[in-house]
């Protein structure tokens, strides 16, 4: 009973770390994309240092699986929870170098009028950490259920990055002394994007822990 008390207390640790985790990497993109709108190059610089904290974090976690692994020698359920754990701290860790990314767009993007106001592009972005809110809900609850419809949502976000891509590039053809900034908030919209991917990935390994079975979920 003892050594499954303490097998406990680190899962609970690792679970613990990894929420953690998460929160930094979404406030970094809540912030980063606050930034863009306010061309807040000071902001974008803050969130590019602090990444890591979030790399930080992964390491942490990559050590606490080994050593659980090693020592306890999990099977079944553990495992799994183990290696999902593992995989989704990837996925956060990717997040937070996208909101690395969205930032040194900003930087990239530099002074002067932007093209057009920033509103879209916030909007996605709501979409995707929506996303995150919900997966992570679904780890803490393990509910495979809410894990699905999560990643259904991802749909919304490709739709509306089909969309401004499009309208970025027929502001391009208009405003060619833009090029250079519409090619960065373009590149920013493929970063969002990318993060509602990652979440997506977060729920095919909630669904893997809970049931066992591998589900692709994101395609």
């Amino acid at each position: 009973m003892a050594i499954r008390s303490s097998f406990d207390k680190d899962l609970k640790r690792l679970k613990d770390d990894l929420l953690e985790m998460v929160t930094l990497a979404k406030n970094s993109v809540e912030d980063s994309v606050k930034a863009l709108a306010d061309l807040d190059f000071e902001k974008a610089k803050q969130i590019i240092e602090d990444d890591e904290k979030i790399n930080r974090y992964d390491e942490k976690i990559n050590n606490l699986v080994v050593q659980l692994i090693a020592q306890q020698q999990p099977v079944a359920t553990d495992l799994r929870r183990i290696i999902a754990a593992l995989k989704i701290s990837n996925d956060v860790e990717r997040i937070g170098d996208l909101a690395v990314n969205i930032s040194k767009s900003i930087l990239h993007i530099g002074n002067g009028p932007l093209i057009k106001p920033i509103v879209e592009i916030p909007k996605m972005a709501n979409m995707a950490l929506e996303m995150l809110t919900s997966v992570i809900e679904a780890y803490i609850n393990e509910d495979p259920v809410l894990a699905k419809e999560t990643a259904a949502s991802d749909d919304q976000v490709d739709a509306l990055y089909g969309k401004l891509t499009q309208e970025l590039l027929e502001l391009m053809a208009k405003n060619p002394q833009y090029i250079h900034q519409v090619t960065q908030l373009a590149f920013v919209c493929r970063y969002i994007e990318r993060i509602a991917d990652h979440t997506t990935n977060m729920s095919e390994h909630i669904i893997f822990m809970v049931k066992a079975k591998t589900y692709e979920l994101n395609t």
